[in-house]
C-alpha cells in the first residue's frame, strides 16, 4: 500500500500496521489483504460484491477489521457485507471508509452491512468516515445498516464522521428480540456546503428489549444536517432517542424524532436540542488566553468526545 492509503487506514481504523486477528482490507474496489482465524472466517460473496463475516458461537475477546479506502478519483464502490455472530460470542468489529480524492470526479462508497446477532452475543461496532483531497471532486458515503438481534443479544454502535465528507446519508434499521439491547452513539461535524442525513428506525418487538440512540453533531458555515429517528415499541420495552446539535455561522440543522407505542408497557422518550455556543463559555476560555477561534475549537472538540 502507498503512503496515502496507509494514512487513510490510520484515520478510519486506527491501524498503523497490519492488524492481528481477522481482517479484510478493501482498496479502490478490490481486496488488498485478508486474514482469518480459527473462530472468525471471512468469505467472498458469490451473489454480489462483498463478504460474509462468520463468527463462531462463544468466541471471546477477538476482533475483526474491515476498512475500505478509496485513493483514486472517480471510483464508485458498492459492497454488501453480512455479519453472522454466533450465540454467546463477544467481539469487536472495526469498519469505516476513507477517501482521498485529488481529482475532479466524484468518489463514492456505499456499503450495506447486515448484522445477525445471535442469542446472548455481545458486539461492539466502530465505524468512522473520513475524506480528504486537494481536487474539486466530491467525497460521498452512504452507509446502510440492517440489524437483527436475537434473545439477550447486545450491539453497541459508535459512528463518527468529522471531516471531508461532502454528502452522506446514514440509514439504520433494527429489529430487537426478547431482552435484546441496541446502543448507538453518533458523532458528526459538517462544514462548507456539506450535507449529512441520518435515519434510524428501531422495531422493539421483544419483551424486555431496550434501545438508546444518541446523536451529537456540529454544523458549521453553510452545511446542512437532518436527523430522523423512529422508535416503535411493540412490546414491553424501554427506548430513548436524543439529538443534541451545535449550529454555527449560516448552517441548518433539522431534528425529527418520532416514537410510537403499540403496547401498554412500552416506555419511550425522545429529546432534541439545537443551539449555538454559549457566549459565557467563549468568554471563560478566552480569559485563559485562547483566541475566539481556539475557544470554539475547544468547545466543539469537548462536545464531540
Amino acid at each position: 500500500m502507498d503512503q496515502i492509503q496507509k494514512q487513510l487506514l490510520e484515520q478510519v481504523a486506527d491501524l498503523h500496521e497490519v492488524p492481528s486477528g481477522a481482517y479484510n482490507i478493501r482498496a479502490n474496489g478490490s481486496s488488498a489483504g485478508r486474514n482469518t482465524t480459527a473462530n472468525i472466517d471471512i468469505v467472498t460473496r458469490e451473489d454480489r460484491d462483498g463478504i460474509n463475516i462468520i463468527i463462531k458461537p462463544f468466541t471471546k475477546r477477538e476482533s475483526v477489521h474491515i476498512p475500505v479506502i478509496l485513493s483514486e478519483s472517480g471510483v464508485q464502490d458498492m459492497v454488501y457485507n453480512d455479519f453472522y455472530i454466533g450465540e454467546g460470542a463477544e467481539v469487536t468489529i472495526v469498519a469505516g471508509c476513507g477517501i482521498h480524492n485529488a481529482g475532479d470526479r466524484e468518489s463514492r462508497h456505499d456499503g450495506i452491512h447486515t448484522f445477525h446477532v445471535g442469542k446472548n452475543a455481545k458486539v461492539k461496532y466502530v465505524e468512522k468516515h473520513y475524506g480528504q483531497g486537494d481536487g474539486n471532486g466530491k467525497n460521498i458515503m452512504n452507509p446502510t445498516t440492517v440489524v437483527e438481534i436475537e434473545e439477550g443479544g447486545y450491539l453497541e454502535m459508535e459512528t463518527v464522521q468529522i471531516k471531508g465528507v461532502d454528502s452522506t446519508r446514514r440509514t439504520t434499521t433494527a429489529r430487537l428480540g426478547d431482552g435484546a439491547t441496541l446502543i448507538i452513539h453518533e458523532k458528526i461535524m459538517t462544514h462548507g456546503r456539506q450535507s449529512a442525513e441520518t435515519d434510524f428506525t428501531v422495531d422493539m418487538d421483544g419483551e424486555g428489549c431496550h434501545t438508546s440512540l444518541v446523536s451529537r453533531s456540529v454544523a458549521k458555515e453553510e452545511s446542512r444536517q437532518v436527523f430522523r429517528s423512529n422508535i416503535r415499541g411493540n412490546n414491553r420495552c424501554t427506548g430513548h432517542s436524543e439529538c443534541d446539535a451545535i449550529i454555527m455561522d449560516h448552517a441548518l440543522v433539522s431534528a425529527i424524532p418520532e416514537i410510537t407505542a403499540a403496547h401498554l408497557d412500552a416506555s419511550l422518550i425522545h429529546e432534541a436540542a439545537i443551539g449555538k455556543i454559549a457566549g459565557e463559555q467563549l468568554i471563560k476560555l478566552m480569559t485563559l488566553g485562547l483566541t475566539e477561534q481556539e475557544a470554539e475549537e475547544q468547545i466543539v472538540n469537548g462536545f464531540l468526545k
